[in-house]
């Protein structure tokens, strides 16, 4: 019982728990259920140092490398050198090593390689001090559409936020391209375009903001090209409160009385039964005017009229009704005169 007390005690078991002589098997299943936490830190430290170790060196990835008794030649045994251009690092006793493409571990045994000329059995480890930029282009609904100097370990929401944010006209979804020399896109439902040598795939604008999925969160590589679509629109304008474009988002349509609830509403000079919709045709053609009587629809007594993209509502004025607005603003007008007058 002692020494389950003191592992008891470690991993946060209740001492009333331990002095009831609780069975080994549900005592051993409470430790395991307290040290899960630091399994999965563990694992996930684990994995992170593979993926460093995976990681393909180029050109600006800044490396330190150390050779064991270097110094017994009477040089520095710890360096961080910088990649050039033609992917080479420039190392004291043996000069050029090319570097580009080589994991870590293939550069360790490279540069060991060539030191056995000068050391025997050289023990040669390295790390990445620094990671090189590299170009990733964001494009489409993003404040700041441009191409992007981008470090390594950067996931999309970091990268959308280099750009600014998405646009207020940004569509719901964000498509990915990704050269398959880079490794498969790890997202579900991406498409593999072998005649063009790319993975794309899509991930949802909503899921991402909201966090429910953090898989979609992905690390982006070099050469990336992140597109986010403009969203469909509709339109409309007349004597409305605030006319404008409206973007569908999530929803392939919707109705007139939605449109008229995002535009606040009809001017008091509208006239309703008068509305026409202009729906476009077959491309060079005109658009189709399409009557509505907006009264019964407002009424609840007929049916909403849907509204497909790029759709344009039209409320006209009434002229009956704005010439009756103006001369009861006339006749205000004379009457707070005449009250200044007296």
């Amino acid at each position: 019982m002692p020494v389950f007390a003191y592992a008891g005690r470690m991993v946060g078991i209740p001492a009333r728990l331990i002095h009831q002589g609780i069975p080994v098997k549900t005592f051993s299943s409470l430790v395991l259920l307290a040290l899960s936490p630091l399994f999965a830190l563990w694992a996930q430290d684990r994995s992170a140092d593979a993926a460093v170790r995976d990681y393909r060196l180029g050109p600006d990835d800044q490396v330190s490398i150390r050779v064991q008794d270097l110094d017994k030649l009477q040089l520095d045994n710890t360096l961080a050198p910088k990649i050039d251009v033609n992917g080479n690092l420039n190392l004291p006793l043996i000069g050029h090593v090319h570097a580009e493409g080589l994991t870590l571990d293939k550069l360790e045994k490279e540069i060991a390689s060539k030191l056995s000329n000068v050391l025997q059995n050289p023990s040669v480890s390295a790390s990445i001090v620094q990671y090189r930029n590299h170009p990733v282009s964001m494009l489409g609904a993003v404040r700041n559409p441009s191409v992007l100097q981008v470090a390594q370990h950067k996931r999309l929401l970091e990268v959308l936020s280099m750009a600014g944010g998405l646009a207020p006209d940004a569509g719901d979804k964000i498509k990915i391209s990704r050269r398959t020399s880079m490794g498969p896109l790890p997202l579900p439902g991406a498409i593999l375009d072998s005649s063009a040598g790319f993975y794309v795939g899509q991930v949802d604008v909503r899921t991402l903001m909201q966090a429910t999925d953090p898989d979609l969160n992905i690390e982006v590589l070099e050469h990336d090209v992140i597109t986010v679509p403009r969203a469909e629109l509709v339109y409309v304008i007349g004597a409305v409160k605030r006319a404008g474009g409206f973007t569908l988002g999530e929803r392939e349509k919707i109705s007139v009385l939605q449109a008229l609830s995002l535009a606040e509403g009809l001017d008091r000079a509208a006239s309703p039964k008068s509305a026409r919709l202009l729906r476009e045709g077959a491309p060079g053609k005109e658009r189709t005017q399409i009557p509505i009587n907006l009264k019964p629809i407002l009424a609840g007594n007929a049916p909403d009229v849907a509204l497909r993209a790029n759709d344009i509502l039209f409320i006209p004025t009434s002229t009956t009704k704005l010439a009756t607005m103006r001369g009861i603003e006339a006749v205000i007008q004379m009457g707070s005169g005449a009250l200044i007058y007296r």
